[in-house]
């Protein structure tokens, strides 16, 4: 069959370079790619944030063959299937606190449309119709979908659709104070004061016109940008505050990433609403999760008995072969202690990174759980050069790692060993030396 790579339009890509020489994986195990040249290329980065178990797990595969061949699709719409309700009431008891209703989506950009228009329908529901503000943060992604763009700060994403952004959508500024937290060993000391900002936007806006307000908890796709101490505590106050829901968008943090089931786990702060994604199903099978507070869940189970409560839904909502995956998953993160092993992994992880400090071009190092960032000096009139020849090079020298302006991200499978995160760190400091 002929296959000119022309037909496909791929995402997040500059597909004219691409083409021009193609980098094609053929299989993977462990925490490594094959490519079909038959090079090994380890990940770097959890093939996007979400192979916390690695790649190749024939659990995985052998519970979404056996779902597919037993039951391969039930509608989630007036109908169910059991393992929607069991993967459902796993991850309620893995959740802290009231977070307990479940409501599954495709996607992270899914998960985040779906929870903000669960934050904007609760407060009707609660007899406040009148708040219908959503604040979001500048560089914060929360995908593609045109409600998780508004409230995203990424600009590169935002300004070919600017003209159709959702109305009533303001941003709190970044928690990325550089030059006060250089070298940032977990949390940053420096920028607690920055939830303040929360303040000013109830001050311009009436606090009672606000419905939600959405951040990362740790924002990854911008680079690895690390919330100060105390910062999360009084987002968390000030939303409590002013009647406001927070949600955590835990499509990155969600299933170990920091040492914990989720960041809001880590931190020790609860959301009303939290979006997951990607390692839910280890990248498997597409899925994503809404976890969702009794509080606002219950307010839609007021209504007349049979009549549908939430006019929201998709026609993949659970499917018998996701489930599966994601129950499988959730199956081999407990047995092999994975989250456990995150933790434990976690200063030596730290302390690997950092060692690239003084490395040529190097302008700050950061880490938390099992996720670093190397910033680079931008080229002048050049940016997002030096990382993007840092991204091909590494590939050559058979590492993958992602980049976001002039910043490499780090964010390995939880079952990385200890000599396989020396010669991550060897290769990318030996590339670091190698560009201009």
């Amino acid at each position: 069959m002929r296959n000119d790579l022309d037909a496909h339009w791929m995402p997040f890509t500059a597909n004219r370079q691409f083409k021009a020489a193609p980098r094609l994986f053929a299989s993977a195990s462990g925490v490594h790619y094959t490519t079909t040249e038959g090079r090994k290329v380890m990940d770097g980065i959890s093939g996007l944030w979400c192979c916390a178990a690695g790649h190749g797990r024939p659990e995985i595969a052998q519970a979404v063959g056996k779902a597919a061949m037993e039951l391969d699709f039930s509608p989630p719409f007036q109908m169910g299937h059991p393992a929607a309700f069991e993967l459902a009431t796993r991850l309620a008891e893995m959740a802290p606190g009231g977070l307990n209703h479940i409501f599954f989506t495709n996607s992270g950009s899914e998960s985040v449309e779906t929870a903000l228009k669960i934050a904007l329908a609760y407060h009707r529901m609660n007899g406040e119709a009148h708040r219908t503000r959503l604040i979001g943060r500048e560089r914060g992604y929360h995908g593609v979908n045109f409600g998780g763009m508004s409230v995203g700060g990424m600009t590169a994403n935002r300004k070919m659709f600017s003209p159709l952004m959702l109305p009533g959508v303001d941003h709190l500024r970044h928690t990325h104070e550089i030059e006060a937290n250089l070298y940032s060993k977990g949390q940053p000391q420096h920028g607690v004061e920055l939830a303040e900002d929360l303040e000013r936007l109830c001050a311009l806006h009436d606090p009672s016109t606000i419905a939600a307000v959405i951040v990362e908890p740790l924002s990854g796709s911008a680079g690895v940008l690390l919330p100060p101490k105390g910062y999360l505590e009084r987002l968390r106050a000030l939303c409590d505050k002013h009647g406001i829901l927070l949600i955590f968008d835990e499509v990155i943090t969600g299933f170990g990433r920091l040492g914990a089931p989720f960041a809001s786990t880590y931190f020790g702060v609860e959301p009303d609403l939290m979006t997951t994604a990607k390692a839910l199903t280890n990248g498997v099978v597409p899925m994503g999760a809404v976890f969702v507070q009794d509080k606002i869940h219950d307010a839609f189970m007021t209504g007349p008995e049979g009549a549908i409560e939430l006019f929201h839904g998709y026609t993949f909502s659970a499917t018998t072969v996701a489930c599966a995956a994601a129950l499988a998953a959730l199956d081999i993160y407990k047995r092999d202690s994975l989250f456990e092993r995150a933790a434990e992994l976690a200063p030596y992880w730290q302390e690997a990174v950092h060692s690239l400090k003084g490395r040529r071009h190097i302008k700050d190092i950061r880490n938390l759980g099992l996720i670093g960032a190397v910033e680079l000096e931008p080229i002048a009139g050049k940016p997002t050069k030096r990382a993007i020849s840092a991204f091909l090079a590494a590939y050559e020298r058979g590492l993958l790692v992602r980049t976001t302006g002039d910043i490499i991200a780090l964010c390995p499978p939880l079952i990385i060993e200890k000599s396989q995160i020396d010669q991550l760190i060897d290769t990318l400091g030996s590339v670091l030396d190698q560009i201009d």
